[in-house]
């Protein structure tokens, strides 16, 4: 399928599952994401903060139980930069986050809280479906993707999604960046990239 008839496609069942069944799922992410990766050596950990109108995962959930673990970690968020399709990224800090016009929770820029992409070791990306390749299907606008390509080598790229993956997704560009790895309620995809 192509990406816009996935696009419409995963975005109506979003918007049909219950507030219990949404809930539900995101807790076994969140759980996946625990059980599946290691960050007791990790400092830098970029996390989108979820659009509630669109039911994209308890983020806030996942810092707060991934905090607990591991003490060191600190939590970067995306800022959409005005009249672009880039971002730029702050240290979460609960007090400075604000919403956007389009309804997206965005932190306040400080330049003492600024954070290079080179810094960071994991990203966490938000997504409407992907494929058993990695490949994935976001809101169309290619903001992670360009950033993506401002992140080290070897920063870990890892979905999360509340649905399990499609076979394959048409009309991949060159441009369009891979996950190395995808968490569901169900399970934890790796795309043979890093461990």
């Amino acid at each position: 399928m192509t990406k816009k008839e996935l696009r419409n496609i995963y975005k109506e069942k979003r918007k049909n599952l219950s507030e219990a069944e949404y809930q539900r799922r995101c807790e076994l992410i969140v759980k996946n994401v625990l059980e599946n990766f290691d960050f007791s050596t990790m400092q830098f950990v970029h996390v989108f903060l979820p659009i509630q109108a669109q039911k994209e995962i308890d983020t806030y959930l996942l810092m707060q139980l991934l905090q607990e673990k591991h003490p060191q970690l600190r939590f970067v968020v995306p800022r959409v930069i005005s009249h672009s399709f880039e971002m730029e990224h702050y240290l979460y800090n609960a007090n400075t986050i604000t919403l956007s016009k389009w309804g997206i929770p965005e932190p306040i820029p400080t330049p003492q809280q600024k954070v290079e992409p080179q810094q960071l070791e994991v990203v966490f990306l938000p997504l409407l479906i992907f494929d058993e390749n990695g490949n994935r299907v976001g809101y169309g606008k290619g903001f992670y993707d360009r950033f993506l390509e401002q992140c080290s080598d070897k920063v870990k790229k890892i979905g999360l999604c509340l649905e399990n993956a499609v076979p394959l997704i048409e009309e991949v560009g060159k441009w369009d960046i891979p996950l190395d790895f995808c968490v569901t309620p169900q399970r934890c995809y790796a795309f043979g990239v890093k461990n």
